[in-house]
């Protein structure tokens, strides 16, 4: 993931490509990662018309192993884990007793001959049937402590904390599968929501990719050994350049993952237990929310028992506070998180702006994901934007595009 810098954030492995590229460089959570290069939106359009490469080695990387690991994954995950297929990537909550969100995470399942061909790690830290998990960046540590206090103690599940050893860099975008085979080989072009041990490839890397990331766009996200970074990221920006393909920071990542309307943690839902940290611009208290209140159409399956289950069940029935998307209909100042929500007509304030910004790909109309109130898909209400303006825009279910 990251080598330290004296008295400073952490940098990741490609820390001295992003300079050479002219990076803006802030602190991320603790990690020193580009917000932007060209500037946002160049870098935003680039990735819905030809191709753009992310670092994202400020994530986690987990290795959960052992006889009994999906099954134990399964009693934490929202989703149905024992029906993910070796090969296959799929997305998940995991709640607390009280049916509220700690963390979303891609996972996929996979096999000991394919963890043996990443490379890294020893023979014996694989089984027959593992997964591999890609916690958020702020959320390791916690994660890795809530699966801990939750392992079985026959030994029968191991888990292992690859995040500091692992750099991510995700490709995104129409082009990134050309990019992809010319850099990589055709082997290594994986369908959407699959995945494998990286196959035999002129630059010699090893690791794990999967069809996956944060954009909506077809793409890749590729999981090596920190001193094999460099070399890939040069690598694709050399070779994908004829293809458009433009290096992208944090501020892109952001307006493309809104316009899909994917949660951002820490942002869009904050666990509870995690208040006293949080330094967003939604009060915490109205963030500790459950699946049924991130109205997710995907990851949740309440045909098996897991953690929150329960509470979760009580949650739909007697909640009626849900995330929905908002579509200026009228111009004004875009929406921000923190920005009231109020009824069409002023005089009822209904909800919250948790994630919202002038949408890229939609001639910069304001977006936002909105904590609302008896809301439906239709609906029309009053962002306070501006306290003198309000901007009217209108109830709907993402995806934006």
């Amino acid at each position: 993931m990251v080598h330290s810098a004296e008295d400073g954030p952490a940098r990741t492995a490609c820390y001295e490509e992003h300079v050479r590229l002219g990076a803006r460089l802030v602190d991320f959570h603790g990690f020193e990662l580009p917000i932007q290069y060209a500037g946002i939106t160049a870098e935003h359009k680039a990735t819905r018309t030809t191709a753009g490469l992310f670092d994202v080695s400020h994530m986690g990387f987990f290795l959960i192993s052992g006889k009994n690991a999906l099954r134990w994954l399964e009693r934490l995950a929202t989703q149905n884990v024992l029906a993910i297929e070796a090969g296959r990537c799929a997305y998940t909550h995991f709640l607390d007793h009280h049916g509220r969100i700690i963390d979303d995470m891609i996972f996929a399942v996979t096999n000991r001959e394919e963890i043996l061909n990443t490379g890294f790690m020893a023979q014996k830290a694989a089984s027959e049937v593992s997964v591999f998990g890609v916690p958020n960046a702020s959320m390791i540590n916690v994660m890795w402590s809530w699966f801990q206090t939750h392992l079985p103690n026959d030994g029968s599940v191991h888990i292992e904390n690859l995040s500091s050893g692992t750099s991510i860099l995700a490709l995104q975008g129409p082009n990134s599968a050309t990019i992809l085979s010319r850099v990589l080989g055709d082997e290594n072009v994986v369908a959407p929501f699959r995945a494998q041990s990286i196959k035999a490839n002129d630059l010699e890397v090893k690791g794990w990719i999967q069809g996956t990331g944060y954009t909506g766009e077809r793409g890749f996200e590729i999981m090596i050994q920190n001193n094999q970074a460099p070399i890939l990221w040069r690598a694709l920006m050399e070779d994908g350049a004829v293809d458009g393909l433009h290096p992208v920071g944090l501020g892109a990542r952001d307006t493309l993952r809104l316009e899909k309307g994917y949660l951002l943690s820490g942002q869009d839902f904050v666990w509870p237990e995690l208040a006293i940290e949080y330094k967003g611009m939604v009060p915490a208290e109205q963030l500790g929310i459950s699946t049924w209140q991130a109205n997710i159409p995907f990851g949740l399956d309440l045909g098996h028992e897991f953690i929150g289950r329960d509470a979760l069940l009580a949650d739909r029935d007697a909640n009626a506070r849900r995330l929905w998307g908002l579509k200026a209909i009228e111009r004004g100042a875009p929406p921000r998180a923190g920005h009231a929500i109020r009824s069409l007509d002023g005089e009822n304030e209904i909800g919250i702006v948790t994630s919202g910004a002038p949408a890229p790909s939609l001639n910069s109309t304001g977006i936002a994901l909105a904590l609302l109130d008896h809301a439906e898909i239709g609906d029309r209400v009053q962002i306070v934007s501006s306290p003198r303006r309000p901007v009217v825009a209108e109830v709907v279910s993402p995806p934006f595009l």
